[in-house]
């Protein structure tokens, strides 16, 4: 079992300094109550709500940067994993960005790859590479940022990329059906879900926390309601790998992984989509 942690805050917008002293506070506390993966919201380190561009460079942070450091030093010393989230700077550009961290340092990275015109996303980068998963002492991880959770090709590409799994650290200023859609993710892979929020107001934006977990059967392990908290659960990671599911031997069995049908599956990405194709608006 991998005892996990879900860390709901709220960022302070542009202060990475500030943040990154509440992230290190929130790894030591939580692996002292047992936890081995900390995960924080999107963005946790630089705030999200940036109106222009040019803020938000300043906002930004470098891979190889001293807050991640900091974050792996914390890692270290609390013989722990961390999953942070802030806007990162590549030369000219800017992505929306979640960092793996272990005590050796950052062991992977992954940029958001559907964004939408909220927020930074409106200046950032889409990202060009498949969602990716992580082969760690924990189990296998993958990793989605809130917007990439609406699109359930994202989480069927990380369970067939043999993610036990998904984490989705978010900033959702709604949570129309966000419930729903944590289950769904969990049941329709058959994979472990922790979905991590924000709390508080950033440049008039409230955002309503409501972190949740859930198992491969699509049952909630615990949510938190709107203030900041800590998120507590158990993830059964082999379980994951065992994916035929047995109502009743030999009558009543499926596996959702096995029972696809990709030969007919063409149109998911080879047919135009019918209406206006106008996406999201950006800057």
């Amino acid at each position: 079992m991998l005892a996990a942690c879900g860390v709901q805050l709220a960022p302070r917008r542009a202060d990475s300094e500030a943040n990154v002293r509440m992230a290190r506070s929130a790894i030591g506390a939580a692996a002292a109550e047992g936890a081995r993966l900390i995960v924080f919201p999107e963005a946790s380190l630089t705030g999200y709500v940036f109106h222009d561009k040019e803020s938000a460079r300043q906002a930004a942070l470098d891979e190889g940067g001293p807050e991640l450091v900091q974050v792996a030093d914390e890692c270290r010393a609390a013989d722990a994993w961390a999953v942070v989230g802030a806007i990162e700077r590549v030369g000219d550009l800017l992505h929306n960005s979640l960092f793996l961290v272990g005590p050796d340092g950052v062991a992977g990275r992954y940029r958001k790859l559907h964004t939408l015109c909220l927020g930074v996303d409106r200046f950032t980068t889409r990202g060009t590479e498949p969602p990716p998963v992580f082969d760690t002492p924990l189990g296998r991880i993958g990793l989605n940022i809130c917007y990439d959770g609406t699109f359930p090709e994202m989480a069927r590409a990380l369970k067939l990329g043999g993610a036990q799994l998904i984490l989705l650290p978010t900033n959702w200023p709604n949570l129309r059906l966000k419930r729903e859609q944590v289950r769904m993710r969990a049941y329709e892979n058959h994979v472990n879900y922790l979905a991590v929020n924000r709390v508080g107001v950033e440049q008039g934006v409230e955002f309503g926390g409501c972190s949740m977990a859930a198992d491969m059967s699509g049952e909630m392990l615990g949510e938190l309601g709107d203030g900041p908290g800590f998120l507590h659960v158990e993830f059964d990671m082999k379980a994951a790998d065992a994916n035929r599911v047995v109502e009743v031997g030999g009558e009543y069995e499926y596996d959702y992984v096995a029972d696809r049908r990709p030969d007919v599956y063409g149109t998911l990405t080879e047919t135009p989509p019918r209406g206006e194709p106008s996406g999201s608006r950006r800057a």
